[in-house]
């Protein structure tokens, strides 16, 4: 019984939620992405550098 309280619950509180559009969604995902490659290219970078200074060290 207190499951389907919950559930109840549950659904007149997403009905409050604000969803955003598709141009807003798109946008936020896009986003997103450029900033995971743009991290992923910088730790690539770095890492190489790195690399580099070890195999000059030894």
């Amino acid at each position: 019984m207190r499951f389907f309280r919950f559930l109840v619950a549950v659904k007149d509180e997403m009905k409050q939620v604000s969803w955003p559009g598709a141009k807003q969604t798109r946008k936020d995902t896009s986003s997103v992405i450029f900033v995971a490659l743009s991290m992923a290219i910088f730790l690539g970078v770095i890492d190489y550098l790195v690399q580099m200074g070890l195999k000059f060290l030894a």
